[in-house]
């Protein structure tokens, strides 16, 4: 059985476009549309070229792909030694399996698929029937095959492209000189230069333009006008990263470029002097996001900050609606202004913690960050999809003119639930209060400052009455949330430096993680250190709790995220990844946790399995090594795999009765027995206003026989009484009780009741009280049977189960049959019996009942 996490289960992935694996293009007549198909790892993307929408995502290869290509049919996908077919972006039609080593080059042919693995082996396939047709060696010593179409220069050939014009080929060189070629003559025809070295794509305009297009290492794009031989236009920084896909759309004036930056775009040549501007657009993080947090309360959403500089939003349902709110800048409008070309220098080191809150995100920014070195904390609008214009800084840092310096940096943050004011940490010990709509400071905690050391962590309650501050040598304080200079209220030493808070309001908690690998959990309300987690070994990076704080979530540097439970202090579940998440965070349902992870573009889900199935979960010990899941992919469905044989340990089934000192309750729901002490009352509102209506008198008939003369009465089976005997037969044992009391009856010599007891726990309070009634002689039982009775409320009593039954049961029998058991003998002596029984078992649970409220009384007034 694979190892897997007992509480998640890997859904899918956010935020991956494409990667270094040059695009791919194809017609399809019956859209009419050409499709975009772009690699993002172990699996492919096909979007549509109108709207740039995701149409499809393949399934799942064993491993990264390693190199792809496309023709009118298929799409072909090498992975390792093992190439594939895939049909309509989904449908794997052919698998071709005869390579030694992994796959680097591939090229369809007509009818048949050229394929080149790392050791120069080139094989001809044929792709209907799945056989090579023709296979060559080559010795790699002597001739590496860099490219399918390969002719010899002084300089390593980085690509190819063939040329809209017959046997000429154009040839990138990692000189940066792209050549034109002859194949047929075996002479150049052309030769170019490009200044930015070695040449990652090329390709060539084929709507009556004589344009080629190349793209560089660094992301900028060339167009060189072949007629005239020389540069027509430029796109400089075109990427962030090298041009590794480039394809000018046949019979169009478009051209699709991506990158490893994890972008894909989309070039229209629509400017008065013929060049290309950006037309549409598909993105994600090009550095790794190191912090994600949900934003709203529906949990379709995910900010995410990367070391891009960049704040994007992520929708967990489609990725049409993913938006990017910008890079941070210095100044927003001058760096809209500024060429691409130009490294700007106003853009701000990366966001390191964000806060958010929806309460006000229609009237002004709803967004504060913190940046790497900086003490500055810039604002953003979630509504708008920008940053906004505060800047906000404390008055004694601008006096200082400490705009450029890294001596004082802003450490933590956090915006107040009503959206008006954020508290920002620095690490100089100072805590500051800024009004959110005017960036106007409004206040400072501590004279002359908050804590003598670092400050790593604000929280406040969801009432603004609270502020609690932790610094890096483990003190906790707290303050009243107007200050106005005065002491802290309360003062807690956790003895660990602080690395980080994580509060959840709701429910007044606040989770502390040390430095020592630890995780402390304090009540707000009591000021107290109520449980302490102890497992991880290597740096927190982050922690976060279940909507209903019944479990903490923690991340840690030494690869493995944790599941904590709350009330009893345990670890419940435990799994680690290949690289070591860097943030976490629960989605405000419950349904998700989404991971960010160190080198990886992406977000990743994971779905919470306790909401859709049931899981029995048990306390685990730290020191087990956590089992590795892999990373979840884009859109795939995962399935997890059955065990072949039966679990070791079962599951925990609750015994019937935990003790006999004990009382346990039917656990049915109160309308199966509390129902029964106002029954007459029900019965009495339900009864119809009208009486029934009796039907109409049918017609009467007498049967006829049939004969040939004339018409006659069939008489023969009418009843004629004979003279002694009567027509109605009573045997001498007859008796006509109930259901429930022929069970009664037969528990007369057997003293089993468990029969008896599970018929009326089955019927519902209306058939309870007709049985009930029908005890008594009149209505068809007996004394004998009503004895019985109350001998099965004895039994319950005794046994100290179903107690509340009992005591409904016997309610109705006594305001039904009181004052005809109270005339006879048996029954009342009985009776006295029955209340021993109940007297014994109630005092005992008196007992325990003023006892808990006794000491939880206590604990209130504490």
């Amino acid at each position: 059985m694979a190892p897997s996490s007992k509480v998640f289960l890997p859904s899918r992935s956010l935020g991956f476009v494409s990667n270094h694996i040059p695009l791919r293009v194809r017609f399809i007549k019956s859209r009419k549309e050409n499709l975009i198909v772009t690699c993002v790892g172990k699996s492919f993307h096909t979007y549509g070229i109108s709207h740039f929408g995701l149409l499809s995502v393949s399934g799942l290869h064993p491993g990264d792909i390693t190199c792809m290509t496309t023709d009118a049919y298929h799409v072909y996908t090498a992975c390792g030694n093992i190439i594939y077919a895939w049909r309509r972006g989904t449908e794997l039609q052919h698998t071709y399996k005869g390579h030694n080593h992994e796959v680097t080059h591939m090229i369809p042919f007509g009818a048949h698929l050229i394929s080149v693995d790392e050791n120069c082996n080139l094989k001809v396939w044929d792709i209907k029937s799945e056989t090579i047709f023709l296979e060559l060696t080559f010795d790699r010593n002597i001739f590496n095959i860099s490219a399918l179409m390969h002719p010899s220069w002084n300089a390593g050939i980085s690509c190819i492209e063939q040329a809209p014009a017959i046997d000429v080929v154009a040839v990138g060189l990692v000189t940066g000189k792209i050549i034109l070629h002859n194949l047929k003559f075996d002479k150049t025809i052309m030769e170019f230069q490009q200044d930015w070295g070695v040449v990652t794509s090329i390709s060539f305009r084929s709507d009556e333009n004589p344009i080629m297009a190349t793209g560089s290492a660094c992301g900028h794009i060339v167009f060189w006008d072949l007629e005239e031989r020389r540069v027509s236009s430029q796109l400089l920084s075109a990427h962030h990263g090298a041009v590794t896909g480039l394809v000018c759309l046949p019979n169009e004036p478009l051209v699709l470029t991506s990158s490893p930056d994890n972008t894909l775009k989309l070039w229209i040549f629509d400017m008065s002097d013929g060049s290309a501007r950006l037309l549409r657009l598909r993105e994600g993080h090009s550095a790794s996001p190191n912090y994600i947090r949900f934003h709203g309360a529906n949990g379709h959403n995910i900010l995410s900050a990367a070391s891009d500089s960049t704040l994007r939003i992520f929708n967990t349902q489609t990725e049409q609606f993913n938006k990017n709110l910008g890079k941070a800048s210095y100044n927003r409008k001058i760096s809209k202004k500024r060429s691409r070309a130009v490294e700007d220098p106003l853009i701000m080191p990366p966001i390191l913690k964000f806060t958010s809150e929806t309460t006000r995100d229609k009237e002004w920014d709803s967004i504060a960050a913190i940046h790497l070195g900086l003490h500055m904390v810039t604002s953003w609008s979630y509504d708008k999809k920008k940053m906004g214009d505060l800047k906000l800084i404390p008055q004694r840092f601008q006096k200082q003119k400490l705009k450029n310096s890294i001596d004082v940096e802003a450490t933590c943050l956090c915006l107040t639930h009503c959206g008006n004011f954020v508290l920002v940490g620095y690490s100089t010990g100072h805590v500051d209060r800024f009004n959110l709509q005017s960036g106007l400071w409004r206040d400072e905690y501590g004279k002359p400052k908050t804590h003598m050391k670092a400050v790593r962590g604000i929280a406040t309650d969801g009432l603004n009455q609270i502020v609690i501050t932790g610094c890096s040598e483990g003190l906790i304080k707290f303050w009243k949330f107007k200050n106005k200079g005065t002491k802290h209220l309360f003062l807690l030493n956790l003895e660990e430096p602080i690395s980080f808070f994580r509060s959840h309001r709701e429910s007044s908690m606040l989770a502390v993680a040390l430095e020592d690998f630890s995780v402390s959990l304090i009540d707000i309300d009591t000021k107290r250190v109520v449980r302490k987690f102890v497992g991880h070994f290597a740096q927190l990076t982050d922690a976060t709790f279940s909507p209903d704080s019944r479990w903490i979530i923690t991340s840690s540097m030494d690869c493995s995220i944790r599941t904590w439970n709350i009330p009893s202090g345990q670890l419940i579940d435990q799994f680690s990844t290949e690289a070591a998440p860097i943030s976490i965070d629960m989605s405000p349902t419950g349904e998700v946790l989404a991971t960010a992870h160190v080198d990886y573009l992406g977000i990743f889900l994971w779905t919470n399995k306790t909401l859709y199935q049931k899981v029995t979960l048990k306390a685990l010990s730290p020191d087990e090594e956590p089992p590795l899941i892999n990373l979840p992919e884009v859109l795939q469905e995962y399935k997890e795999e059955m065990p072949d044989e039966i679990d070791d340990e079962p599951e925990f089934k609750s015994p019937e009765q935990l003790s006999e000192d004990l009382l346990t309750l039917s656990g049915l729901s109160t309308s199966r027995w509390q129902n029964l002490l106002n029954i007459d009352i029900i019965k009495q509102r339900n009864r119809p206003k009208a009486p029934p209506k009796a039907p109409k008198a049918a017609p009467f008939f007498l049967p006829t026989v049939s004969t040939l003369s004339n018409f006659e009465f069939d008489l023969s089976s009418s009843l004629t009484r004979e003279e002694g005997h009567e027509k109605l037969v009573m045997p001498e044992n007859f008796t006509n009780f109930t259901e429930f009391g022929k069970k009664l009856h037969e528990a007369v010599d057997s003293k089993d009741f468990f029969q008896c007891l599970d018929k009326l726990k089955s019927i519902g309070p209306s058939l309870i009280d007709f049985e009930i009634k029908s005890l008594a002689p009149e209505a068809g039982g007996s004394v004998q049977l009503m004895l019985q009775f109350l001998k099965l409320i004895d039994w319950v009593f005794e046994s100290n189960k179903d107690f509340e039954l009992a005591e409904a049961y016997l309610s109705v029998f006594l305001r039904s049959h009181g004052d005809f058991v109270a005339d006879q003998d048996e029954l009342t002596n009985f009776l006295s019996v029955v209340t021993q029984s109940q007297s014994k078992v109630w005092s005992r649970l008196e007992q325990k009942l003023m006892y808990a409220i006794c000491v939880v009384q206590n604990l209130k007034t504490m």
